[in-house]
């Protein structure tokens, strides 16, 4: 059950996490069929934001557990452009390679493993600005850590949207199976909460905030033997999840966003009263092969509407089936070039990022602050991450 009504954040500390202020680039690319507005004066500074970056599956230590025993799996993309390059880990996660040139030249690689590291383990996912995102073939996550913990001096946004990540995707490696007849994803997540906690207090506590939204993909089988994909999805805060079905053009499910207040949504972490078993909504989601699970950070959300959202991926598949993408132009990673989810994944960004980009465009962020009284005007410049995943049977 979500509780709506835990505002017990102490004042000091929740005023400036309240604060999540984003800041856009004063380059202008309109998307096509938008309302231009100028509301007036805006304090918001504008700059560049980072050079996109696409993949497949994010990286995994080569003694991973595999759910290859599940019928189905995700045919995965992922495009992320962040607002500011991420903060640099502290140690112990970040331990540089010796400069010492008594060391072999053999432990380089072991030694590159070590770079982003906890308790032994490679950290799992990628980082995208304070966002961090985890890419497999059988699930799949975002978090939006908190930006504003950059202002604290042992703040860490990011480290604590990428070990919750982490240790979730331990949790599901260790507790989950593909045969399993019990899921439980909260308590996945309220274990890789504590295990974040643990991991950001001893020997040196290191402060920062994260929402959260994952899908996990299952299966169940019939009376008949048929056998049905069904999506795990748990949310807590303001990232997204929807279930689209290109066949039927429609959003089958959507999370809902959680918020305490205007630009402060439920979150996990130091000062924070949420905890995933409290807070955290689970649903189950019964899907069909080619349908698209897509998870994005509120860079999306808050620049494109559902139904544009809608409409760029139904579009993106289409322009891939009949071949009309320009492959040539996917830049920096024209090997990426030749995979259909990583161009959906693509097009979306673009499309959030030109929003994002114009000062003086319409957003849904600009309508939910001037439903609040304040005169903000145009996207909202905010580290942008898609994970764009097609549920397919697995072959064999």
């Amino acid at each position: 059950m979500v509780t709506t009504s835990k505002l017990s954040l102490s004042l000091s500390s929740s005023r400036w996490i309240a604060s999540r202020i984003r800041s856009t680039t004063l380059v202008q690319v309109p998307l096509a069929g938008r309302l231009r507005l100028r509301l007036g004066a805006s304090c918001r500074q504008y700059h560049a934001a980072v050079w996109p970056s696409y993949g497949i599956t994010t990286p995994v230590p080569g003694h991973h557990k595999s759910l290859a025993h599940s019928p189905f799996r995700f045919e995965t993309g992922y495009a992320l452009c962040a607002k500011r390059p991420s903060r640099p880990f502290p140690p112990p996660f970040l331990s540089p390679p010796s400069s010492s040139f008594s060391d072999p030249l053999t432990t380089h690689s072991l030694s590159q493993d070590k770079r982003l590291s906890v308790q032994g383990e490679l950290i799992r996912g990628l980082n995208n600005g304070d966002d961090a995102i985890l890419v497999a073939e059988n699930f799949l996550g975002v978090d939006d850590g908190v930006g504003a913990w950059a202002t604290r001096p042992h703040g860490h946004a990011a480290l604590w949207s990428r070990l919750l990540l982490h240790f979730w995707a331990l949790e599901i490696e260790r507790r989950f199976c593909a045969t399993a007849t019990t899921v439980d994803p909260v308590e996945y997540l309220q274990s890789a909460y504590e295990e974040t906690v643990r991991a950001t207090t001893q020997p040196t506590e290191w402060m920062g905030t994260t929402t959260s939204a994952t899908a996990l993909l299952h299966w169940t089988r019939g009376a008949d033997g048929t056998q049905t994909p069904m999506l795990y999805v748990t949310n807590l805060g303001d990232c997204k999840i929807l279930v689209i079905r290109p066949s039927e053009e429609t959003v089958l499910f959507r999370t809902k966003e959680q918020w305490h207040w205007f630009d402060c949504p439920m979150q996990l972490g130091t000062n924070s009263v949420d905890t995933p078993r409290t807070d955290a909504v689970m649903n189950k989601v019964p899907l069909k092969e080619d349908d698209i699970v897509l998870a994005v950070s509120d860079g999306v959300m808050d620049n494109l509407w559902e139904h544009e959202v809608l409409q760029i991926i139904l579009d993106s598949l289409k322009k891939w089936d009949q071949g009309v993408p320009n492959k040539g132009n996917f830049e920096p990673s024209p090997d990426l070039s030749n995979d259909r989810m990583v161009y959906v994944a693509r097009e979306l960004l673009n499309a959030a990022l030109a929003v994002a980009q114009d000062p003086f465009g319409e957003s849904p962020y600009m309508e939910k602050a001037i439903d609040e009284g304040l005169a903000i005007e145009g996207g909202k410049m905010d580290d942008i991450s898609v994970v764009v995943a097609s549920c397919q049977k697995r072959p064999g």
